[in-house]
């Protein structure tokens, strides 16, 4: 106890999340020197909000990935599926955010799992892990995909006679993915600038879009906005279209977890973590909604628009008919989600340090060191790199089985976010616990319960869809293989459970909260 005011005095610092957080540093740094090391706080709270918000780059990602729903769903699937997704991921974001506060960690959605499951804590833990590990790094795979299909769409507008290979794209995805690798080891010194740059970039040229498309481009009418509902990809119900649509505007607002990979490097992260994260679905969702409405009632030709292979380009160059003009705005919309993908990169790397030190992953002493130097797991760092590239390698030979990659990450996610929830769902309505819920600053009180039932509802309706093929007939290259890899993946941590996981698995304890908040 003497010890702890004495860390107390040392911090400097006035409230007690600031000072709770101070005795926890010093312990972390005692406990875990022999598995490593410990990262620094440096990330501000502007950095903070600035690091969720653009990192999601919604609106950005629904720009580029649109057409998708112009088939499945149309017009009434885009706009209405956004104010779902919008609602339901704010549920979702919530009830995190809740957990977030009670233990910011790095491991996030595995921690929770096995904090709060009513048994079994080490097997749910370790399968949360392998699970929420996978879909990050499919996650983290496509942003340079969406970033190879920008450049491969403007050399096409640009030069009509271009024919693209497939393995042009694997060659750009590996180009765009060393900028970030090597960028990461300055992290600490860009990190500010960056995210400002981002964050202004994000917002500005999200309005400068919008007053352009409504002072130039021609008006669609409401009735094609708000009442087409499009089926044409052979799925003739159309509930059905209407779900699988709802992937293009649901998988841009997932990811806000990211910043909670980052826990250990933000400073009153009890705090700021879960303003972040609320924050930026929020907005993003809001931003998100209003983009793609516009984007429908200036759509011009929607033959034209949806028979390119970047139909954004077409709505621009409709509105603007100039060809450098369409060109800076598509740019742009690259920058930003390059941006986002600086972010993943450095967010993924900390999530497998995370893991390992928790001994989740084989070889987990190796991937769970610090670099002294440079303050940043380096060897999760290139364990991640190398997994994006051979990923990158898969588009040579099937882009349909690359395609799941880019499907998985909102299949994973969804999955990660449901069990936690789930878990501290069933804790609130226990009366036989033997401890309290360590609740955290931030606490949802007696809508707690509803919220949770709430964000479950969302992610179920959801995964029903996520797994379904785009298109009909299914065959081998309209088949959606996110479904099949997931279940993969969950029967390999099983067999890593039942081999050595359940020995060398450490079970991530919640310390509780030494301050009543």
């Amino acid at each position: 106890m003497d010890k702890d005011l004495q860390l107390t005095t040392r911090a400097g610092e006035v409230d007690k999340v600031a000072a709770q957080e101070a005795i926890e540093d010093d312990r972390k740094r005692t406990e875990q020197a022999h598995q490593g090391g410990t990262l620094e706080r440096y990330i501000n709270s502007v950095s903070t909000v600035n690091f969720s918000f653009v990192l999601q780059c919604s609106w950005e990602a629904a720009a580029v990935t649109f057409q998708f729903a112009l088939s499945n769903g149309g017009p009434a699937s885009i706009v209405y599926g956004s104010i779902l997704a919008g609602f339901g991921t704010t549920l979702v974001v919530t009830s995190l955010a809740e957990m977030a506060s009670m233990d910011p960690t790095v491991g996030a959605q595995y921690r929770w799992s096995a904090t709060f499951a009513p048994k079994w804590p080490r097997f749910f833990g370790l399968m949360q892990g392998w699970i929420t590990v996978f879909a990050w790094i499919c996650s983290c795979t496509s942003n340079p995909a969406l970033i190879s299909n920008i450049i491969t769409g403007l050399v096409i507008f640009n030069n009509p006679d271009y024919v693209p290979k497939q393995w042009h794209a694997t060659l750009l995805m590996w180009a765009v993915t060393s900028l970030p690798f090597f960028a990461n080891f300055y992290f600490r010194k860009l990190l500010n600038p960056f995210e400002a740059v981002g964050a202004i970039l994000h917002v500005v040229f999200f309005l400068v879009s919008i007053i352009t498309l409504v002072v130039l481009a021609p008006r669609s009418p409401t009735d094609y906005v708000f009442k087409t509902l499009t089926h044409d990809s052979g799925w003739e119900q159309p509930v059905v279209a209407f779900g699988i649509g709802l992937l293009t505007v649901a998988y841009p607002l997932t990811g806000f977890d990211g910043v909670m990979h980052m826990s250990d490097e933000v400073k009153k992260t009890r705090v700021r973590v879960p303003r972040s994260m609320i924050f930026s679905v929020v907005l993003n969702a809001i931003m998100q909604f209003a983009f793609l409405t516009t984007v429908l009632f200036t759509i011009g030709d929607p033959a034209v628009v949806a028979a390119d292979s970047l139909p954004i380009i077409q709505v621009y160059y409709q509105a603007t008919g100039s060809k450098p003009a369409t060109n800076l705005f598509v740019i742009i919309i690259c920058i930003i989600i390059f941006v986002s993908f600086f972010n993943i990169f450095a967010s993924v790397s900390r999530l497998i340090w995370a893991f390992s030190r928790d001994n989740g992953l084989p070889f987990s002493s190796t991937f769970a060191k610090v670099h002294p130097t440079l303050k940043m797991p380096l060897n999760a760092l290139l364990l991640l790199g190398g997994s994006l590239c051979v990923l990158a390698i898969i588009n040579i030979g099937s882009t349909t089985a690359f395609n799941a990659f880019i499907s998985l990450p909102a299949l994973g996610l969804y999955i990660s976010y449901f069990t936690p929830i789930l878990f501290i769902f069933i804790r609130r309505l226990s009366t036989k616990h033997p401890t309290p819920i360590p609740w955290g600053p931030f606490r949802l009180g007696r809508l707690g319960p509803f919220i949770n039932f709430g964000a479950m509802v969302y992610i179920l309706f959801a995964l029903c869809w996520l797994p379904l093929p785009s298109f009909r007939p299914v065959n081998g290259e309209t088949m959606n293989y996110a479904g099949p890899i997931t279940g993969f993946i969950i029967l390999f941590a099983i067999g890593d459970w039942c081999v050595s996981g359940r020995k060398r698995f450490k079970v991530p304890v919640l310390r509780r909260a030494e301050y009543e908040y």
